[in-house]
């Protein structure tokens, strides 16, 4: 999954990996061994552990050489991914770099090599993703794509001498700010630590924890964490008042950009009805609290006690779904502005989820409905970031149960799984009412996949990969080359093909395609903004805008063109899917809210209809997760969930990216508004 959260490149690594599960089940050690720390390391190095899920992961190490010049060695294990880097800073006065140099690896083991500079004034920056040079006439401070965790203390403490601002290279600012504080003890050790937040390089603050002197002490969230050795049962604390603070914004947000009318009717909409996939001009739409109380033409009668909105030329739509999400902080804005109201979670921390789905139930934060899928993996060196770990018929039973107690309603086998526990996990689901989609679990193909039971599969590249059985590994980074190197060679008419989609048509089976991730995968370049995101890339924040250049996979020397038609052959096979009657779902496993406008395009560029393409992001989507009476139309009685878009996506999809106003559950949102909060340009 693939996320824009910082300009911090480590960010940008944690977003790779798949979110946290649950406390509460059943644990084991990781077998994936923690990387070492350089054996040269000084003895005065500051270290820190690196957690992932929970789960010793990686280090860092903290120090200053002899000549005067900071050290960052920074190093995690995910799946046999992950950064090795190490950063040589220079400072000057006023807190902000007179060089940086950064080598080793990236998290998909590319080659880093950053350098910057400053010299005369002018401040010169290269990287594999970017070359430039700024004339500065005041401090400023270089945001390094590939920088290790403890680098934010550095950008704190420029921030805070110049009256917590700074401007950013190469574009942007920072504004820091001191949020809270902590005593924490340790082994016999007692330590102050204050909580800052740091604006201008994500859609919503960075938060971090630095001690008494300044220097960086931990960033700690509900999937990974750094923190020093020796003190790491002190996250949860950490992380515990965090929380108090963030939750306090999300409440303030709420009162800013909520509207709950009693009763509100959009006149002159074209409405889209989602049971024929036509548009039903001239409509009048009245709704009363939070269910749809009528709809039919326009009605002259003035109507008492009602916000009238005017949606003259646009088109009222259901609200969106987006069928494979993992929610994080800005998910709720993002999803909201665009249209979406309901997201079906495939993997995520189980307390955090559960307890950010009951805070918007409740009206303390912003955000969609939540559907909710649960995952399942395997131990092992590349066992998938979650304390959901089975090797046995039992664990595997008692993880399922666990889910079901919990009021999940499917759940999400991984990679690591081992094949013979699959049947047991589908058995026990589908005893439990529970649906069963995920990964294709490695030594294992898709078509033993659906054989066994699975209601659903995600992700093209295992549908590629079945007529590849000899790519075992389906559990390392195996899984996005293979199909890039071997996708383009696939014969769709072949026999094989044609058994394959019959099976799927037996089964029933539906697909979730995510053809937007491989899209930026397979097509984007170092420094490009990815295809899928250039028509909103300078509405982004100058931060997160930046982030964009890093994606997508490095082909080998003489692969370009092949991983092209590789992804041209995903979009001929989704095509191909489509017209065979294989029920396609809505979902993105990327950035909310823009990844599935650009999801729904390149499901009409692969030849579905526009209209289809909505059908499927509204009542289809409801209707495979059996909430059809309640959601995916405008119908009256059913809630109301709609989006008023400044066009006809039905007729043209480009047009789903205009979206004005969104109701969830009766309440009100101007996704202007909404898009302003997070510092995106309506």
């Amino acid at each position: 999954m693939h996320r824009a959260k910082s300009s911090l490149r480590y960010s940008i690594f944690l977003l790779l990996s798949i979110f946290l599960a649950r406390a509460l089940w059943p644990q084991s050690p990781p077998q994936s061994a923690v990387p070492a720390l350089p054996a040269d390391l000084p003895s005065t190095a500051d270290r820190y552990s690196y957690l992932l899920m929970g789960n010793p992961a990686g280090r860092q190490a903290v120090w200053t050489a002899g000549d005067g010049t900071l050290h960052i060695f920074f190093q995690f294990n995910d799946r046999g991914r992950g950064p090795k880097t190490t950063s040589v800073i220079k400072l000057g006065s006023g807190g902000v770099q007179l060089s940086e140099v950064i080598t080793g690896n990236d998290y998909l083991k590319s080659p880093v090599n950053e350098t910057y500079s400053v010299e005369a004034g002018t401040a010169r920056w290269k990287n594999d993703d970017e070359r430039g040079e700024k004339r500065i006439s005041g401090p400023a401070f270089y945001s390094a794509l590939n920088s290790g965790p403890s680098e934010i203390a550095l950008l704190a403490s420029a921030a805070l001498q110049h009256g917590g601002r700074i401007a950013l290279l190469p574009d942007g600012e920072a504004r820091v700010e001191r949020k809270t504080e902590l005593h924490l003890e340790a082994a016999g050790d007692k330590k102050n630590v204050a909580l800052f937040a740091a604006t201008g390089l994500d859609f919503s603050p960075i938060y971090f924890w630095l001690d008494n002197s300044g220097k960086f002490f931990a960033t700690v969230d509900n999937w990974s964490t750094v923190i020093p050795e020796g003190w790491e049962s002190s996250a949860p604390t950490l992380l515990a008042a965090q929380n108090k603070v963030k939750e306090s914004r999300s409440a303030d947000l709420v009162a800013k950009l909520t509207r709950l009318p009693t009763r509100s009717l959009f006149t002159h909409a074209n409405v889209f009805d989602s049971e024929s996939g036509k548009i039903v001009p001239d409509q009048d739409v009245l709704i009363v609290g939070n269910r749809v109380a009528s709809v039919g033409p326009h009605d002259t009668r003035r109507v008492f006690d009602t916000e009238i909105i005017d949606a003259t030329g646009k088109t009222l739509l259901p609200g969106l779904w987006d069928m494979h999400a993992h929610v994080g902080d800005n998910d709720g804005l993002l999803n909201l502005a665009a249209g979406v109201t309901t997201v079906r979670d495939l993997a995520n921390d189980t307390d955090s989820l559960l307890a950010r789905r009951q805070r918007i139930i409740d009206g303390k934060e912003i955000g969609t409905r939540i559907v909710l899928a649960g995952i399942i993996d395997g131990r092992g060196p590349y066992q998938g970031p979650t304390k959901v770990l089975v090797s046995t018929e039992a664990e595997a039973r008692a993880a399922v149960d666990t889910y079901k107690r919990l009021g999940y309603v499917q759940i999400k086998i991984y990679s690591s799984v081992k094949p013979e526990l699959v049947p047991a996990i589908i058995d026990e689901a589908h005893k439990n009412g529970l649906r069963v989609s995920g990964h294709i679990p490695a030594e294992m193909t898709a078509a033993q996949c659906v054989e066994q039971g699975y209601d659903e599969i995600q992700h093209i590249n295992f549908l590629i990969l079945n007529f590849f059985p000899e790519v075992k590994n389906t559990n390392t980074i195996a899984r996005l080359v293979e199909p890039a190197k071997r996708g383009a060679d696939l014969d769709l008419t072949s026999t094989q093909v044609r058994s394959f989609i019959k099976l799927l048509q037996d089964h029933h089976t539906k697909l979730d395609l995510t053809l937007s991730i491989f899209e930026g995968q397979y097509l984007n370049r170092a420094g490009q903004i990815p295809i899928g995101y250039r028509s909103v890339a300078n509405r982004l924040p100058a931060q997160v805008r930046r982030s964009l250049l890093t994606t997508g996979l490095t082909p080998p020397a003489g692969m370009d063109e092949t991983y092209r038609k590789s992804f041209a052959k995903m979009i001929e096979f989704a095509g191909l899917l489509y017209r065979s009657g294989i029920p396609i779902e809505a979902g993105t496993d990327s950035m909310a809210g823009f990844a599935l406008h650009r999801e729904l395009e390149l499901d009409v560029e692969a030849g579905i209809p526009a209209s289809q393409v909505l059908q499927n992001a509204t009542l289809n989507a409801a209707r495979i997760m059996s909430l059809d009476k309640e959601l995916g139309s405008i119908t009256p009685g059913k809630l109301a969930d709609v989006t008023l878009v400044d066009g006809n996506p039905a007729a043209d999809i480009h047009d789903i990216r205009k979206t004005e106003l969104v109701m969830k559950d009766g309440v009100l949102y101007r996704s202007a508004d909404l898009y302003s909060e997070l510092g995106v340009t309506p």
